[in-house]
């Protein structure tokens, strides 16, 4: 058997000092009530909001069925506003998706077609 030798270990680790901070945290580029500033997407979000949600969906980078799974127009708005550094979280994302789809769908359309 070899011999072995102990070492007392009398201090933790430190932390480095390193701190990450967000910047270039930007808005959405139109409010959610701004839903007449462009027509075309208005009128596809009022009558036909599943051809919206599904082409906002392929605009994004997801499967067009995506939006008929639930909770994924929640977790695309999430994803939409991480990818353009949009300022907001996850409760926001969902409070608007819950409160009032058809304008959050409506800003996010707004959004993906500024940026496209």
């Amino acid at each position: 058997m070899a011999y072995q030798t102990e070492f007392i270990i009398d201090a933790q680790p430190q932390a480095v000092g390193a701190s990450y901070t967000l910047s270039n945290q930007g808005a959405w580029n139109t409010d959610l009530c701004d839903c007449c500033s462009d027509m075309g997407i208005c009128l596809c979000g009022t009558f036909v909001p599943c051809i919206l949600a599904c082409r906002v969906s392929e605009q994004a980078g997801e499967c067009c069925c995506l939006p008929y799974l639930p909770g994924t127009i929640i977790a695309l708005r999430t994803s939409v506003r991480e990818r353009f550094h949009i300022e907001g979280s996850i409760c926001e994302d969902w409070v608007v998706m819950a409160c009032c789809p058809f304008c959050g769908l409506c800003q996010l359309a707004r959004e993906l077609k500024n940026k496209n």
